[in-house]
């Protein structure tokens, strides 16, 4: 009854917890945070110095004593407390403004398609530990075909797939429930990882994480561009010890995150083979839908396209698309209740 109570003077609001980033759709007022998940704390005293953008400036540059952390591996909360303190950090941040002493707002979560009871159940604690009366969650390919205003209710297959940091979704969703899926370690940080272990093999020279998203976002691609690109890449040179430059091509940028792209390919198409014959036919005539920040990434529309011989499109702002889809369900309690993933300990 008292969490009732301070529910009426709380924003409910919808959250992408992802690998890379967590956003916040608050009702009423959109998306209010889009930073990092990444907390930086001091090991000495167990007190976080900073979150978010902030706390990712820190990451590989930091002293002994301050650890900046990221919570998160491919969906799944690798670490308890700390997911707990940075929702709580969110949490405060979105109520600042208003006059509520203990916030204790509904919550909508997107989670990966294959979280086992145990991690759905975690999500679920560190929530409501943070401050949460209520949680909801919510399968990151439905939250994003909702986010993309898809009949995700109608007797018509959709399919969609939702490239983010840790993991990609692939689903084909009718009826508000989820046909046919597949859950993949494939996906934004992989490619940043074959980037890292290109130069490596390639040049003896290693480089750090952002520095491979830097390259990736710059010069990346699934299929050759109109113009050659090339970028300066600075690291350690391996064999010297010695700080290292040199120039890398968008041709081999694009080799060496083949294999990634092609792993995703070959997923679709065994979803694709796996999914009822009148699904099929839906996906067929209309369309295969791209969603998440992996969507951005040059010609991967096309390649996915040439290879499974069906339209590809991408959503509008591909990056929020999970989190507007969690504050449309946020709002939308008929919708939350047709499309809800099955468990739910709220």
């Amino acid at each position: 009854m008292f969490n009732k109570f301070l529910g009426k003077f709380s924003h409910d609001f919808g959250i992408d917890l992802g690998t890379k980033n967590t956003l916040v759709y608050v009702e009423g007022k959109g998306i209010v945070i889009n930073e990092p998940s990444v907390v930086a704390i001091n090991k000495r005293t167990n007190e976080i110095l900073e979150v978010g953008e902030a706390a990712k400036k820190m990451v590989g540059k930091t002293p002994s004593h301050i650890e900046a952390i990221k919570p998160l591996v491919d969906g799944v909360i690798s670490d308890f407390e700390v997911t707990e303190k940075m929702l709580k950090y969110f949490i405060n941040k979105v109520h600042a403004e208003n006059f509520a002493l203990i916030p204790r707002p509904r919550v909508v979560i997107g989670i990966p398609l294959d979280l086992t009871e145990v991690e759905k159940k975690a999500v679920e604690d560190a929530a409501k530990s943070a401050g949460a009366r209520q949680v909801y969650l919510i399968d990151e390919a439905t939250a994003a075909a909702v986010g993309a205003r898809l009949p995700v209710t109608e007797a018509t297959a959709t399919m969609i797939v939702d490239i983010g940091g840790g993991t990609s979704e692939i689903a084909v969703i009718s009826l508000g429930g989820v046909v046919a899926w597949k859950s993949l370690k494939a996906a934004g940080n992989e490619f940043d990882n074959d980037i890292i272990e290109y130069v490596r093999e390639e040049f003896n020279i290693l480089i750090g994480e952002q520095l491979a998203e830097s390259i990736k976002i710059a010069v990346g691609s699934a299929t050759p561009l109109e113009e050659e690109q090339e970028i300066e890449v600075r690291g350690r040179d391996l064999l010297t010890g010695l700080p290292k430059a040199l120039m890398i091509s968008d041709k081999q940028v694009r080799e060496a995150m083949s294999r990634t792209v092609l792993k995703i390919i070959n997923n679709i198409k065994i979803i694709l083979e796996t999914t009822p014959p009148e699904l099929v036919s839906d996906i067929y005539e209309r369309g295969l839908y791209l969603s998440g920040g992996g969507a951005l990434l040059r010609g991967l529309d096309k390649a996915i396209s040439a290879a499974t011989k069906i339209p590809v499109k991408i959503v509008e702002d591909p990056l929020t698309c999970v989190v507007r889809g969690t504050g449309i369900l946020i709002n939308d309690k008929e919708l939350l209740d047709k499309v809800i993933s099955p468990t739910n300990f709220g």
